[in-house]
């Protein structure tokens, strides 16, 4: 536990600035809309046939893992947490904007992040007042998945470059101890003013996932088969040292993710099927 508390103050997934072409897909079964308004996919099965690969194999490797780490944003609830928040406090185009500039690679992952903190700025009142005005929706089957794995005895941990008080309610109701999230830490002045964050933290730079999944390790066997699942490059990037990743493209498609994964579903409840 002391790698964490449990206050409602800390981070949320930024994979959105990932990929400016991403198909999105937010409520099933009706048409999507991507980021300039163009009709994506009018319902899931269509996108099953497209865009799933080796599902049945993916449905395989996870049942024989020990392990099974969860990306959040996009891939455990359907939204994007910072785009959200940065929303909420008035400060979206803004926002958008830097993505957009961060998208050209011109700085790193924390670069990024700080900067758009900056920009948010958000103090503890409005990040709580954005948690009642806005909870995170799980995406469809996440939950049955989750306790299907819990029931084989398979540990389940969800790691985020996101802040850990939108993480935690979503960890509590799929039944996931907090001591298994593995995400970033918002730090507050004494008046509650926003001050920064936690730059110690591995889910805060570039390979951070890698090194949340290298620190879960060292708590098992060396052995021990680890599988990662997500929707973004981040997540792609953290196999190795994950023994297997399944790219995920059940809200977001992001075609590099999808053409260098292996593994790739966009259906969480035809996967708990297969297992």
């Amino acid at each position: 536990m002391s790698r964490f508390n449990n206050s409602l103050l800390g981070l949320v997934a930024i994979t959105a600035a990932e990929n400016p072409s991403a198909s999105v897909i937010r409520n099933r079964p009706t048409t999507a809309k991507t980021s300039n308004g163009n009709s994506t996919y009018s319902n899931m099965t269509n996108v099953d046939q497209d865009k799933s690969k080796n599902a049945s194999e993916a449905a395989q490797i996870i049942r024989n893992s020990q392990v099974v780490c969860f990306d959040v944003d996009s891939t455990v609830i359907r939204e994007e947490g910072i785009d959200e928040l940065a929303k909420f406090c008035g400060k979206g185009q803004e926002v958008a904007r830097l993505t957009k500039e961060a998208m050209k690679g011109s700085m790193t992952f924390q670069e990024a992040l700080r900067l758009r903190l900056n920009i948010i700025k958000p103090s503890q009142k409005q990040i709580r007042d954005f948690l009642k005005a806005h909870p995170s929706t799980l995406s469809t089957g996440i939950k049955e998945l989750v306790h299907s794995l819990r029931a084989r005895q398979i540990k389940v941990c969800l790691i985020s470059g996101g802040f850990d008080c939108l993480i935690e309610p979503v960890a509590t109701e799929l039944g996931i101890p907090v001591e298994n999230m593995f995400a970033n830490k918002l730090q507050f002045y004494f008046n509650g003013e926003y001050a920064g964050f936690d730059t110690n933290q591995p889910t805060s730079r570039s390979g951070g996932k890698g090194e949340a999944i290298n620190t879960i390790r060292k708590e098992l066997a060396d052995n021990a088969y680890i599988t990662m699942v997500g929707d973004g490059a981040t997540d792609l990037e953290a196999s190795p040292p994950a023994d297997s990743f399944v790219g995920y493209g059940g809200n977001i498609v992001r075609d590099e993710v999808r053409n260098g994964a292996d593994y790739y579903i966009t259906d969480f409840e035809k996967l708990t099927q297969a297992l």
